[in-house]
């Protein structure tokens, strides 16, 4: 169970809902809350950039060194990781060591009904991506994504729904009561 670790990481494919549901859910459980991606963009300026301008491996430095720093504070946090972070290796190192990994399973059909109405494009996928490509990125990480430690999946849940699900898995025993993820 989660409560044995200090830290909730919610990993998976872009636009599974991790940054939504992990506001969400870190309220409910009386954490902090860390969107990675924000984390970067504070630090280092839009990801988009980023990528453009210093590729794919700056970032995925940038991105390990931004959970590092979330995962070495002493409060517990939920974490709302990058799509892509798993398939750092010594992000995913951190990630098994010092946080319990919940993986947002959620269909290649929803993602992509999802990229479709998204506001900005994703770096690794660019404006239109096809279904063969967001398919083929999706099965080259889902094995990174199912070490967590616990999957829950998504499809067909509402958020609030997802929430409950999660504080009911990682409720703490000795308190006795779980808390609903209030509208």
């Amino acid at each position: 169970m989660a409560t044995d670790k200090r830290h909730i990481a919610l990993i998976g494919f872009m636009a599974s809902g991790k940054s939504t549901v992990g506001v969400r859910l870190a309220r409910v459980l009386g954490r902090r809350f860390v969107d990675i991606d924000e984390e970067i963009a504070s630090a280092h300026g839009p990801i988009e950039k980023i990528f453009t301008r210093q590729g794919e491996s700056a970032f995925r430095r940038h991105e390990s060194r931004a959970i590092a720093a979330a995962l070495a504070r002493k409060e517990p946090s939920v974490i709302a990781t990058g799509g892509g972070a798993p398939t750092d290796a010594r992000t995913r190192t951190l990630l098994a060591e010092r946080s319990y990994r919940i993986f947002l399973s959620v269909s290649v059909e929803r993602i992509e009904r999802r990229l479709r109405r998204a506001k900005a494009p994703r770096p690794m996928l660019g404006e239109n991506p096809t279904h063969n490509q967001i398919l083929e990125l999706y099965e080259r990480r889902l094995p990174y994504y199912r070490e967590a430690e616990f999957t829950l999946e998504c499809n067909g849940l509402r958020e609030r729904a997802i929430c409950d699900a999660l504080v009911a898995h990682v409720a703490d025993p000795n308190e006795g009561t779980i808390r609903e993820c209030a509208q």
